[in-house]
């Protein structure tokens, strides 16, 4: 999948992840760049065509669908986040309301523009997913079991558009430098570098984009003597 000259949808793109995925996209010579926000009015790129995209309201993704029939790269960003365990009290509310976006809003995005993805190619899909599809120790305990439903999802859908041509690409990155991640006080990535490598490998074909070293060592260790998503002894 090449950039230059594509035409390129980004979902949550009003800033972070999202932001620098439409800079990046511009850079790179897409020819089209439409760019979705639950509010028009908080995208403040240039060069943009902007949508009305809340990713969990069917009738904006339709409108949306409907409009952006020219679109021959979907990027699947929009995602929420909230601390705390399954064992709190309001744990099933906030994962019903993280689910709602890190994963269903994926797959109805991914149903919406599929036909679009057809008739123009084939294209590619990239999902925006985490090192926390693979781990999860309990601090963000819906998030990360949100993620690693959208990691089965995006495998499933690689098997599922191969006959269409689209090129599906999952993106697993560990903390990013945004909004999102304001209150960690831990290491972090640039929003910048994560997507530069994320088109990288688009670019290049690749299934899977590990973004960072931290992810890279997580993913080695999946297969380890003791997993890297089973606590770790000193």
């Amino acid at each position: 999948m090449k950039i230059e000259n594509a035409v390129a949808l980004v979902t949550g793109a009003n800033r972070g992840i999202g932001l620098a995925f439409a800079r990046a996209l511009l850079a790179r010579g897409a020819r089209k760049v439409y760019v979705g926000a639950r509010d028009p009015a908080t995208v403040t790129q240039s060069g943009v065509e902007v949508l009305r995209l809340d990713v969990n309201n069917p009738d904006d993704v339709a409108a949306a669908a409907a409009r952006a029939s020219d679109v021959t790269l979907v990027i699947n960003n929009a995602g929420i986040a909230q601390p705390g365990g399954f064992l709190a009290a309001d744990s099933e509310d906030i994962t019903r309301r993280i689910f709602e976006t890190n994963f269903f809003a994926m797959l109805r995005v991914s149903k919406a523009f599929a036909p679009a993805l057809k008739s123009n190619g084939g294209g590619a899909l990239l999902n925006v997913l985490s090192v926390a599809s693979w781990v999860n120790g309990g601090e963000l305990a819906a998030y990360a079991a949100s993620k690693s439903a959208a990691w089965s999802l995006t495998n499933a859908l690689r098997h599922e558009l191969s006959a269409q041509k689209t090129q599906v690409t999952a993106l697993h990155m560990a903390y990013v430098d945004t909004d999102l991640t304001r209150g960690f006080d831990v290491p972090k990535t640039g929003p910048d570098d994560i997507v530069r490598r994320a088109l990288d490998g688009l670019e290049s074909g690749r299934d899977e984009v590990l973004a960072d070293e931290l992810t890279g060592h997580v993913k080695q260790g999946l297969t380890a003597a003791r997993p890297s998503y089973l606590p770790q002894t000193a």
